[in-house]
């Protein structure tokens, strides 16, 4: 990794959707999260009483996670189902499939009855409509981050390709505004009875909101510019694992550890901090919504950052403080104090804004601009099963057959290293490649 920027003298001008992709990007990623936030709620508070009635309370809420898990799992499907269509057909047209797919299995799910009224139908719809979310996120990112990055300047790919990106902070404030509203204005009762459903109904919003933007902008032009050449794959998939081997295995190496260090910080610390510390769940949720909100600048800088200083360098600076940060962060917080917490936790999400901010942009441009889509989401939803997905399993089991912090921060040691691995196979950007092609679009439309 080289301390050379990256940028090109060689700009061009930004097409006139531009901004609208962005918003584009931001707001399915959103959404994405906002499920996420409020579906890992419902699965430990409401589902199991709702959906998976059982004598034994422990029962239930391990059927509950295990339909959570679904999402995850089946998340590669929508990566290779998408990201060959995508290639194939286009940003634009997979991008508003995903959005409603995504966003009518969440609205279902708020509308789905419960055990008592259409019995075993109830979990295994349940099950079915979380399979159909999961499917959708794994096509969704991969063409969420090319919609804004292909509409954008090539040469600044870590500012644009970081929409997508402030779509889990994002979605989690909403989700929890969304809560705490609930939490405040209902009973226990209500709230298991009707209003959880509220949470789940409300991202129809979302989706109009989104499909709003999508249906009107044009396919992007990096694409069209492809599809101008005649040189669309045919079997995008195959040519990545055929031809591409190293580009995605850096790739998906890259997620690791920004993804194991998001779900200790999001999750995790919350069972740390109130069973180990002692400190109310208020306390905790008030750090991590702080850390959020500071991300929703953070990410987009962090973005930029890389596009002004080499983005290999950058993210792995911050892989490496990871892996420092952790031991400081838990020997910090024995003190029980909440400003330390805050602080801690917002210093540790920092570090994930600036491994997260510039993540997209560079798994996209491990793979030629034909092959993006394919090998973008499959690194993206492959790494997640290994990473975020399996994460807080790890950390419970490390936590308890330890009764300390001392491997779970072995554990984010080693997430680090695999980090800073894959970038070490990756490669710098590319942008000429764009530039080239935009430019030859834009010759042949003029000698046209």
């Amino acid at each position: 990794m080289t301390a050379s920027s990256p940028a090109p003298a060689t700009a061009r001008k930004l097409p006139a959707g531009a901004l609208k992709a962005y918003i584009a990007s931001l707001t399915g990623t959103s959404l994405e999260y906002y499920d996420f936030a409020i579906y890992s709620v419902a699965s430990a508070l409401v589902f199991p009483k709702v959906f998976f009635p059982n004598n034994d309370e422990f029962v239930g809420l391990l059927l509950s996670f295990s339909a959570f898990a679904v999402g995850y799992l089946a998340r590669p499907i929508g990566g290779v189902v998408f990201g060959r269509l995508g290639d194939r057909i286009g940003r634009k047209k997979v991008l508003v499939v995903t959005l409603m797919l995504i966003g009518v299995a969440t609205f279902l799910i708020g509308a789905l009855p419960d055990y008592s009224v259409i019995g075993i139908a109830a979990p295994v719809v349940l099950v079915l409509l979380r399979l159909a979310q999961g499917i959708g996120v794994g096509g969704e990112w991969g063409g969420a981050v090319l919609l804004s990055s292909e509409f954008g300047d090539p040469t600044k790919r870590g500012f644009w390709s970081s929409a997508a990106q402030i779509g889990p902070p994002a979605g989690n404030l909403m989700a929890n505004g969304v809560l705490a509203i609930l939490a405040a204005s209902l009973s226990n009762e209500a709230f298991l009875s009707w209003g959880w459903r509220v949470a789940f109904l409300s991202s129809a919003l979302l989706v109009v909101f989104g499909l709003l933007i999508r249906l009107k902008l044009e396919e992007t032009p990096v694409f069209k510019a492809i599809a101008a050449h005649g040189d669309r794959p045919k079997a995008p998939i195959t040519e990545v694992f055929r031809k591409e081997p190293r580009a995605l295995i850096s790739a998906a190496l890259s997620r690791v550890c920004p993804d194991v260090l998001y779900a200790l910080f999001t999750v995790f610390v919350a069972v740390y901090a109130t069973k180990q510390l002692g400190m109310t769940t208020g306390n905790v949720l008030a750090a991590i919504l702080i850390g959020s909100a500071f991300q929703l600048f953070l990410i987009p800088a962090a973005g930029a950052l890389t596009d002004r200083f080499n983005r290999r360098l950058v993210y792995g600076i911050a892989a490496a403080g990871t892996a420092i940060w952790i031991p400081v962060f838990f020997i910090m917080i024995q003190s029980r104090s909440e400003v330390v917490l805050t602080a801690g936790v917002v210093i540790g999400l920092a570090f994930h804004a600036l491994m997260y901010g510039p993540q997209a942009a560079y798994i996209t441009e491990q793979f030629p601009a034909r092959l993006r889509y394919a090998g973008s989401s499959l690194a993206y939803t492959l790494a997640g099963v290994i990473g975020g997905a399996v994460a807080p399993l790890i950390f419970t089991a490390l936590y308890a057959a330890s009764g300390n912090w001392y491997l779970i921060a072995v554990y984010l040691l080693a997430a680090s290293l695999v980090t800073i691995i894959g970038l070490a196979l990756g490669r710098d950007p590319q942008p000429e490649e764009d530039l080239r092609l935009l430019g030859e679009a834009t010759g042949q439309e003029s000698h046209a």
